[in-house]
């Protein structure tokens, strides 16, 4: 792509975002989860390690009470006569060494899920910075820049967290309670009956709580980046708010987004808030009844007192996890609602696979010719198409001038010669050759392009104008910004050509416009498009500019957008637009002679 080609979103209808509405109604969770983890399958195996470790460390949790129950009967019994020392030390050194080696494989699960999880999170975000590229500028035409910010940064770590979090915690907590369970039944029935029954209401507050709460961790995600949207539009247009006084509305909009997170977040987090008073009550609950109840069955002499000891390991082991599962549920419905966001947007229709193109016009020998022919061209958004079949001709080393009235598609004209948009119908030929058999790089070669919109990224004045030009010398950048009228106020600079700059520095939009113009000037490509590229620097900066695009536009096939006539006064053809055609064309004294649509314009420019 040439290297002054910036692809920037479209604003809606009369500059507003283009963003979400109300958070969409939530999606199904099955499928969701199920899709995360058909994603997981190039960390299968090191998950499957990780869950057979905590499985292991649960087992190895679940099988120490048996043996504190055997030292509380050898210690009980001790009481009464000789104390089995030799005995305790030997179960003693046992237990020491399966909670040494439970910890253990607890220590290198979670190592090796945080592991997962920040590869999964890297590889999500790759996957993004490249479908990025590949979308087509209809989808930016619906979607707000902070919307698609929150899916890059919220909504992917709150995988990597949740499911770093969540998945060890889930496979050990359903371990140690299915293991639980058996070691109750087979210590004793009765005491393993009251247990679960004392404990049977968590199953019921987990599930009710869980099937309410998904909605809300949705709508929070939703709703997240809809604010993010908004935040985004605000501050890059604080200038526009402040002289227009929209700090009220700005504001207004603001406190109804927040409060629609607000909302949501209280919802959600209330919902798996309860999860833990709860099943801390239902703990309570089970460690009195087996006390009760073991009570009265030693007192039978049905168990010994070390069986009393070892339930309430297992209440703890039974309702502890049913604590932790409720909670990595909740934490798993987060990732579940993150998730169907990021691959919503990996699954957007791409632009047209360009496998098959192998066709490549080389810039060096491109003559220049470009026909345009039966264009048409729609927006989503749109009833009527915005192109209706615009035919034209520009032949090599040709300045074509394209006018008309805001909304007439002068800038959709240049976006389907540069590719950014596919035809609807008809076809743009560079050189005898259709745009369609060529790939979307290889027209980008072909074309320096300079836009009203500046773009500055932060590095040093030097890089910004050769950005992504290679071989490029010193004394080259210094005579082009001579050309343009900028080598003076680099030299003014801390460290002139060397001293750093970014899209937040206090350069002006007259400095920051000089600068993109040095950086097309820097291409050598055979065509060239200004759009509106004088429209933000002074008029006696603009004679010199000008200057400067009469000497760049030399031998290359130019097509100039511009609201300011006196600008294209020179043009060897102007190309009236109208209505998504040609209203007229002609030279300047041609047009102004036809007394016509471009003679208004024009004289209008000098009516006060």
């Amino acid at each position: 792509m040439a290297n002054t080609v910036t692809r920037m979103p479209r604003r809606g209808p009369m500059g507003s975002r283009m963003g979400r509405g109300p958070a969409e109604k939530p999606k199904n969770f099955k499928r969701a989860t199920k899709r995360l983890f058909a994603e997981l399958k190039d960390f299968k195996i090191l998950i499957i390690i990780a869950l057979i470790l905590a499985t292991l460390g649960a087992v190895l949790s679940i099988t120490a009470p048996n043996k504190l129950s055997e030292m509380t009967d050898i210690i009980s019994q001790g009481l009464f006569m000789e104390m089995d020392i030799e005995g305790i030390k030997r179960i003693a050194l046992f237990l020491a060494g399966l909670y040494i080696s439970s910890a253990l494989f607890s220590f290198i699960q979670s190592i090796l899920m945080t592991d997962v999880s920040n590869k999964f999170a890297k590889q999500l975000r790759t996957r993004i910075s490249k479908k990025i590229n590949s979308l087509p500028l209809r989808y930016f035409d619906k979607h707000s820049t902070g919307d698609i910010l929150s899916r890059v940064t919220n909504d992917v770590d709150t995988i990597a967290q949740t499911m770093n979090q969540s998945l060890g915690t889930l496979v050990t907590s359903v371990t140690l309670f299915t293991g639980a369970v058996i070691m109750m039944f087979y210590t004793n029935w009765i005491m393993a009956l009251t247990a679960i029954i004392a404990s049977l209401l968590g199953f019921i507050f987990m599930f009710l709580i869980l099937g309410r709460s998904q909605k809300y961790f949705v709508a929070r995600q939703e709703e997240l980046g809809n604010l993010n949207g908004h935040i985004e539009e605000i501050y890059s247009g604080l200038n526009v708010v402040k002289v227009y006084n929209g700090k009220k509305e700005s504001d207004r909009k603001f406190d109804e987004f927040n409060k629609r997170v607000y909302e949501a977040n209280r919802k959600s987090q209330f919902l798996s808030g309860l999860m833990q008073p709860i099943m801390g009550f239902i703990g309570n609950f089970g460690y009195v009844a087996v006390c009760i109840v073991g009570a009265l069955l030693t007192m039978n002499n049905i168990i010994s007192f070390g069986v009393i000891v070892a339930f309430i390991i297992y209440v703890r082991l039974f309702t502890n996890p049913l604590s932790q599962i409720a909670q990595a549920m909740t934490s798993l419905q987060s990732t579940a609602a993150a998730s169907e966001r990021v691959f919503e947007f990996l699954d957007e229709k791409e632009m047209a696979n360009q496998d098959g193109i192998v066709k490549k016009l080389d810039k060096s020998k491109v003559k220049g010719d470009i026909e345009f022919k039966n264009i048409v061209f729609q927006y989503d958004n749109n009833d009527k198409p915005t192109i209706k079949n615009f035919n034209a001709v520009a032949t090599a080393g040709q300045k074509i001038a394209i006018v008309g009235p805001t909304g007439a598609g002068k800038t959709t004209l240049v976006n389907l010669l540069m590719k950014f948009y596919d035809l609807d119908s008809g076809e743009i030929k560079i050189d005898g050759v259709s745009t369609s058999e060529l790939t979307r790089e290889n027209i980008h070669e072909l074309f320096t392009m300079v836009l009203q919109d500046t773009w500055l990224f932060e590095g040093t004045v030097k890089e910004n104008i050769v950005y992504n030009t290679k071989n490029i010398s010193d004394e080259k950048v210094k005579e082009v910004c001579k050309t343009v009228g900028l080598d003076h106020f680099i030299r003014t600079l801390p460290k002139g050509y060397d001293t750093k700059i970014s899209e937040n520095d206090s350069v002006s939009a007259g400095q920051r416009q000089l600068l993109t113009i040095a950086r097309g000037m820097i291409q050598n490509a055979p065509f060239l498009i200004l759009d509106e590229a004088t429209s933000n620097v002074d008029t006696r900066t603009e004679e010199l500019v000008q200057k400067a695009m009469d000497k760049l536009t030399e031998g290359k096939t130019s097509f100039i957008i511009a609201h300011r006539l006196s600008t294209i006064k020179n043009a060897d053809l102007i190309l009236v637009i109208g209505n998504g055609n040609i209203v007229e064309q002609g030279t300047h004294e041609e047009l102004m002679a036809q007394k016509g649509v471009y003679a208004d314009l024009y004289n209008s420019q000098f009516e006060l």
